[in-house]
């Protein structure tokens, strides 16, 4: 199904809270942040501005709901919306934003529906219950939705299960402009670039952001530069000034994009 969704040229923002005992006690790899991160950056011209990752614990996830929904035009959850007595995520929603927890009808009606009624058991109604006035998010994968409530959207933990959903909070998103970047690989040191890089950063920094990343591979030391923006003509001026820099310094680079 094609869904459309709004457009506006101004950059959106958005914050991203990993709820999951698991994810703090290093039992489970966190794979949902980079995903998350990369869809809303690139198909729909929001940046990510902050990510936090909390435990299971109810007046941490209320206190962590207030702070965020009230600082970012969007929340993207994960995890804690399963059967089990420790997904306690849309009970503890519901008491952030003061309003009743209770059983979804139509979330109700989907998961009755795929499970049938000999095996819909208590821990599967569970999660048909959410807070009051939420809006679901379909699940294609194993049918159990996730909700949007005000500005925030809670998705589940399982990485697979999150990408086959993802599509369906497009309906609920405002678009912004879209990300454009730039990337050049430099055999060199970061110290080598980092006062010449420090100038340009400062002359384009209220259109482009410009991240040095250190890598290693097949023994050689480098460095990739990456600019974002999502003005077309500041990047290339911006780019431009970097490739001048990489020539005047002498530098090797490659894979230029």
């Amino acid at each position: 199904m094609y869904l459309t969704i709004k457009k506006n040229k101004k950059k959106k923002k958005a914050s991203i809270l990993i709820i999951g005992n698991e994810i703090l006690s290093g039992r489970t790899q966190d794979l949902n942040v980079s995903f998350l991160a990369n869809w809303l950056n690139l198909k729909c011209g929001i940046s990510v501005n902050e990510v936090r990752v909390i435990p299971d614990i109810e007046k941490i996830i209320i206190k962590n709901i207030r702070e965020l929904s009230r600082t970012y035009k969007y929340v993207f959850t994960t995890g804690g919306i399963g059967p089990t007595h420790d997904d306690i995520t849309a009970k503890s929603i519901s008491k952030a934003f003061k309003v009743k927890y209770e059983y979804h009808k139509k979330a109700y009606s989907i998961l009755l529906k795929y499970y049938g009624e000999t095996k819909f058991n208590d821990g599967r109604k569970k999660m048909a219950m959410m807070p009051k006035g939420s809006s679901l998010i379909k699940n294609p994968s194993s049918a159990a939705p996730g909700f949007k409530i005000k500005n925030v959207l809670c998705l589940p933990g399982v990485p697979s299960i999150l990408k086959s959903m993802i599509d369906n909070c497009l309906t609920y998103l405002t678009k912004g402009s879209k990300v454009l970047s730039y990337s050049i690989n430099l055999m060199t040191v970061e110290s080598n670039i980092a006062k010449q890089l420090g100038k340009i950063q400062k002359k384009y920094s209220k259109n482009v952001d410009i991240g040095s990343y250190p890598f290693f591979r097949l023994g050689a030391i480098g460095v990739s530069i990456v600019s974002r923006s999502t003005k077309k003509n500041k990047l290339k001026s911006c780019t431009d000034e970097i490739k001048k820099m990489v020539r005047e310094k002498n530098i090797k680079a490659f894979k230029i994009k």
